[in-house]
């Protein structure tokens, strides 16, 4: 019966009214009509194959797609506006029917973003600095006042507009309105550096000039709100201040984006700017940042070879560079000054010998020595590892990795004279209590070297971030910002959820103990949401036997068995972190019974420079089997439905989960690939746009037998199985990005020319224009396509 006809005879009815006997006679010879036809599905656009072959190494292929990246063929990129146009229309058909499902999703979204957008002031010397984002307006302002007129500032709406009415005094100075430097900078305002002087009369910063492609330096004078006429260099990469305000020194990149030149700028000087190094070795790349006591600005010059740090005194910076350390290989080097000892944070081998975490070593600034001598601060302890690490002029704040646990403890400074390292417990350090399922500790900005106060974020996976300041001098801390999802959605807290309490219970605590951590029932303090969300973390056992960790996150009401569908994180590149931190946008998938599952494979950070290393260049296919093995830990164990499984990777993330879908592409049901790196072969061997020496020791040399090998047995473009059902997957790409569109175009084009074409998998393409990164509302309008998608996949 079709529905107009159960409509009409709902209505006889509800009407009491019978149809006529000869209806009913009439009924029995009545045939329905036939339901109409559901439309066909949309049918995918096949761009033109334009076979070119390829041979390096003794090894040929033929790529049909390789005219898409040709940039300088007209006609070719005509061709390729004709396609990006038909793939737009093929995705906005496919996902047609989605659309009230995205209004929703979107709303969803939207009512979660919290609507006061102002940080929370950061206190250096007499002011208080913070950005906040006026009504209606798309990009912050960055604003400061004197703390001596406002020392209870809660937020930029009080006092109101700005103005103390019981003073009479303006209190609020705007030192740059992001919104007019878009209208410089081709409608964009992405700020990448920004540096207020010592003196707190001036701002360097740097803004992405989307015409040339680079970032563009200028300096604000903060108290006349006028550009300066120099320095304006394009192309910096790095910044720092010098002589308390009155020079600049600053790295330029070549073409070929290598930070490779210093020059030092001197304010309100018509001199023309001073170059002080200029590095000619390609291999070798430059960079600088100040000290935290500005005394001194360091400059790290490293290649794929070797690590050299020089010191240039802040006070005389034409005075020239002083070498303080060197080793081989790359390493990660950052050098700090506190009272006439310089400390190194760092990386390097030790005796010839690589090691798998940072170290800290000590060594007096004066030091007459050649080689200079450094002396280790603490002795090797592997179960309590220093992830990081920030200076104060009286403390010393270390964050670590216990386990799979993060902490966060303070000692005071200066560190006992006594020759050899010590054990941290030695030092009495102070621990900071945190919530659970810790994923992540950031160090905020903390400029004022001179405060007794330290600012953190604190992220979890079950917790929105909380901004936290730590004073050193007393142990109390406080949370100054955290959204609170629990009372009121988009609730900002200002300092208002003093923690001292909590402080002074845990201060006589084992300064070691482990279970120096918010006790059970202190977690609304937090906004902790684990009362509705569940975080479990496992450990899987990869293809050889290595433990891979593995964090889950559902809804505690709507956890079945077997039934769930899920969604795979993975990033495992560059030694970098997963981010496993609160997002909002997948609240709209946990309130809908998904699982959300982080794969903290081999080539991520967190379990040491050996992880990062066993995942990278002729390793990499360990971080793909690693994905594999959590995928299949997952449904194996029944969290997620056998049918129901999604991946998603972000940037090198992306070749991680495409490369896993072509050794499984049964294992899942559905990917989400954002600016995905899928075409390594070609990328890496013939350069479109530049790439750095950090991209190739990643991902592997070309020029190398084994590394190229290596590369095309993991390439997402070049392993794509030929006649299988291939998962659904949405690709989002955007122009401007270094992974080029035409990398998912080509691989978008090869899937379906590969593999059996089923429109309930639909392999969609999105395009977008904008740097959605700096767009609230378009990152939610892209959330909210991004997850119709998995919810429509998962339903057919």
């Amino acid at each position: 019966m079709t529905i107009r006809h159960l409509l009409s005879s709902i209505g006889h009815r509800l009407h009491g009214h019978l149809p006529p006997a000869s209806y009913l006679v009439r009924g029995a010879h009545y045939k329905a009509p036939k339901a109409a036809t559901p439309p066909s599905p949309p049918t995918p656009p096949k761009p033109p194959q334009k076979p070119q072959c390829f041979s390096f190494h003794d090894h040929t292929w033929e790529d049909p797609y390789s005219w898409m990246s040709n940039l300088n063929d007209k006609v070719a990129m005509r061709h390729m506006d004709m396609y990006m146009e038909q793939e737009e229309k093929y995705t906005e058909a496919v996902m047609s029917d989605t659309e009230r499902l995205q209004s929703k999703l979107q709303s969803e979204m939207a009512s979660r973003l919290a609507f006061d957008l102002s940080t929370p002031p950061l206190r250096w010397g007499p002011w208080l600095y913070y950005r906040r984002v006026e009504e209606g307006k798309q990009y912050p302002v960055l604003c400061r006042r004197l703390a001596s007129l406002n020392e209870q500032f809660v937020s930029h709406k009080s006092p109101s507009a700005g103005f103390d009415f019981v003073s009479g005094k303006r209190i609020e100075q705007k030192l740059l309105d992001y919104n007019l430097e878009a209208e410089r900078f081709g409608g964009y305002a992405y700020e990448e550096l920004s540096e207020v002087s010592p003196d707190h009369r001036f701002l360097a910063y740097t803004m992405y000039d989307k015409d040339n492609d680079y970032f563009r330096l200028s300096v604000r004078n903060l108290n006349s709100g006028a550009l300066c006429s120099k320095p304006q260099a394009n192309r910096v990469s790095n910044l720092a201040w010098a002589k308390d305000g009155q020079a600049l020194l600053y790295v330029v990149t070549d073409q070929n984006r290598r930070p490779c030149r210093i020059y030092c700028s001197m304010i309100g000087s018509t001199d023309d700017d001073v170059m002080l190094l200029e590095e000619s070795d390609e291999s070798v790349y430059v960079n600088i940042r100040n000290t935290k006591d500005f005394r001194f600005v360091t400059v790290h010059m490293f290649s794929t070879t070797s690590s050299k740090v020089f010191l240039i005194n802040a006070a005389d910076p034409l005075s020239g560079l002083t070498l303080v350390w060197e080793c081989e290989g790359t390493a990660h080097c950052i050098i700090e000054h506190h009272q006439g000892s310089l400390y190194l944070f760092t990386d390097a081998a030790k005796a010839g010998q690589p090691v798998d975490y940072h170290y800290l070593l000590r060594s007096s600034v004066d030091a007459s020595t050649s080689p200079r001598i450094w002396e280790n601060v603490f002795n090797n302890n592997p179960d309590l590892v220093v992830e990081d690490i920030d200076f104060s002029d009286t403390h010393m704040v270390l964050i670590l990795r216990e386990g799979r646990n993060l902490r966060l403890c303070s000692v005071t400074l200066p560190l006992p004279a006594k020759k050899g390292a010590v054990c941290l417990e030695e030092l009495c350090p102070y621990f900071l209590p945190l919530p659970k399922y810790v994923s992540q500790i950031s160090p905020g900005p903390n400029y004022d070297y001179y405060s007794s106060t330290m600012r953190f974020t604190i992220s979890s996976p079950v917790m929105p971030d909380a901004v936290v300041d730590y004073d050193l001098s007393n142990g109390k801390w406080s949370i100054v910002q955290q959204q609170n999802f629990l009372h009121e959605r988009t609730r900002i807290l200002y300092g208002t959820s003093s923690l001292s309490r909590i402080s002074e219970e845990t201060s006589n605590s084992n300064p070691l103990d482990s279970t120096n951590q918010v006790g059970f029932g202190d977690e609304h303090l937090w906004n902790d949401l684990s009362e509705f969300y569940a975080c479990e973390d496992c450990s899987v056992s990869s293809y050889d036997g290595v433990m891979v960790p593995l964090t889950v996150v559902y809804s505690r009401k709507n956890k079945k068995e077997d039934q769930n569908p899920g969604l795979l994180h993975g990033h495992g590149a560059y030694g970098e972190l997963l981010d496993k931190r609160w997002r909002s946008e997948l609240k709209s998938l946990l309130d809908r019974g998904w699982v959300i599952a982080y794969a903290d494979v081999r080539g991520g950070g967190g379990g040491g420079r050996k992880w990062h290393h066993d995942g990278r260049g002729t390793k990499k296919k360990n971080s793909i089997r690693d994905f594999i093995s959590c995928a299949k830990y997952l449904v194996e164990r029944g969290i997620v439905n056998e049918n129901k499984l999604a991946g998603w990777g972000y940037s090198a993330g992306g070749l991680l989960v495409a490369s896993a879908i072509n050794c499984c592409p049964d294992l899942f049901r559905a990917a989400v690939l954002k600016v995905p790196f899928l075409d390594p072969t070609n990328t890496l061997l013939y350069p479109i746009l530049p790439l750095t020496a950090a991209d190739y020791e990643e991902f592997g040399y070309p020029g190398d037998t084994d590394d190229f090998r290596a590369i095309r047995e993991y390439s997402p473009y070049d392993n794509i199985p030929k006649d299988v059902v291939y998962p659904a997957v949405w690709i989002s790409s955007s122009f401007n990005t270094r992974f080029g569109v035409w990398e998912a175009a080509k691989w978008v084009a090869r899937v379906r020319e590969c593999t059996f074409y089923d429109p309930t998998r639909p392999v969609l393409l999105n395009l977008t224009t904008d740097i959605v990164e700096e767009n609230r509302y378009l990152q939610c309008k892209e959330a909210a396509l991004e997850t119709a998608f998995l919810i429509k996949v998962m339903e057919s």
